[in-house]
């Protein structure tokens, strides 16, 4: 997909590019504040599928917005995979529809990956749009790993979240950027082939970072730019559908990525954990979920020999103590047995 449109700006070689399904709520709501910031990109809205009024919507009320009519539902992954590659701009930000932009938060981005080579992907800092004060679950103020690769945030383990007072304010290497928005060079995410298609939507961008770690990239958190994160746009965080895809690609993903000497004892040590968060989902009378990580466990075992040729074509490498924003512990262990809460008391930098 090319535009006809000559660009000028600081970020005329960005694509900002918004997958959506049934959202027209959401771009309603927030595709102005994208137009007004958008410091000379592109904005791109695929619509992957939809049946709500979301293309009769762009047409009608915003002219200015590129629209990318996608066959079907393609799912968060592969839905991103099939537009971008209709998208010719060196720099790429996937952006939620239900996310708020604000003042000045592209240009930081896209001057940090202009600055070094390196880097491949940056995320913003992650706000609460309900409450700007605190940060948000998807993403807060960076991504991390435990060495069992389960995911958590500075300003955000599991469900507690911390309140924003500048102490993410700065620039650092991470294990993971959000996928509710991040910008990634354009050479990279054609090097790696996109997003892992089979995941079909959730710890996608955890994935895609991990490689790109492997690759010899670098990930980053700019925290010199905000947006404010709905959240739970598609599924909300208690679905049992949810449930099911993070348990599935989690472990998916830890199998995939691991480095060889580490993979034996942390595949063990996370079907133990995920045995017992199954196990308190049943007790607490969540059935639902239990079954769903029960569904999970089969599901990566019904398709072994699919995850073994991604494993094959990812060519792990890197080892937990080599790879930034890994936390060398169980954070499972750290947060329901030592009560820690916050990021300052993991021990990390």
């Amino acid at each position: 997909m090319e535009s006809s449109v000559v660009r000028a700006g600081a970020c005329a070689d960005v694509a900002i590019v918004i997958l959506n399904w049934n959202g027209a709520h959401f771009l309603r709501r927030f595709l102005p504040g994208v137009l007004t910031h958008a410091d000379g990109a592109r904005v791109i809205v695929a619509d992957n599928g939809s049946t709500d009024d979301s293309a009769e919507l762009l047409v009608r009320d915003f002219p200015l917005v590129e629209l990318l009519l996608l066959e079907r539902n393609f799912g968060f992954c592969e839905g991103y995979n099939q537009a971008l590659a209709q998208i010719d701009s060196a720099f790429y930000v996937l952006l939620n529809s239900d996310v708020e932009v604000t003042l000045g938060w592209l240009r930081p981005l896209r001057g940090l990956l202009e600055a070094s080579p390196r880097i491949a992907a940056v995320q913003p800092k992650i706000l609460a749009h309900a409450d700007p004060t605190f940060f948000e679950y998807a993403g807060a103020g960076g991504g991390y790993l435990d060495r069992l690769a389960y995911p958590f945030c500075r300003g955000r383990l599991f469900d507690t979240l911390e309140k924003d007072q500048g102490q993410y304010d700065d620039s650092r290497p991470v294990a993971w950027a959000s996928g509710a928005c991040f910008m990634v060079r354009k050479s990279a995410w054609q090097a790696l082939g996109g997003l892992e298609p089979a995941f079909f939507a959730h710890m996608e961008e955890i994935d895609f970072c991990w490689r790109l770690w492997n690759a010899g990239h670098e990930v980053w958190y700019h925290g010199g730019s905000a947006v404010h994160h709905v959240g739970g746009g598609t599924l909300p965080k208690t679905n049992p559908r949810k449930t099911y895809l993070n348990f599935r690609n989690g472990l998916a993903m830890l199998y995939k990525n691991a480095a060889p000497g580490e993979l034996l004892s942390s595949m063990l040590q996370r079907l133990v954990l995920d045995g017992v968060a199954g196990i308190r989902f049943l007790l607490s009378g969540q059935f639902a979920d239990f079954r769903a990580v029960l569904r999970a466990h089969f599901s990566f075992y019904g398709n072994f020999g699919y995850w073994q040729r991604q494993r094959r074509a990812t060519r792990p490498r890197l080892t937990v103590a080599a790879r930034p924003g890994v936390y060398n512990g169980s954070l499972v262990w750290a947060y329901f047995a030592k009560g820690k809460r916050r990021f300052s008391e993991l021990g990390l930098k």
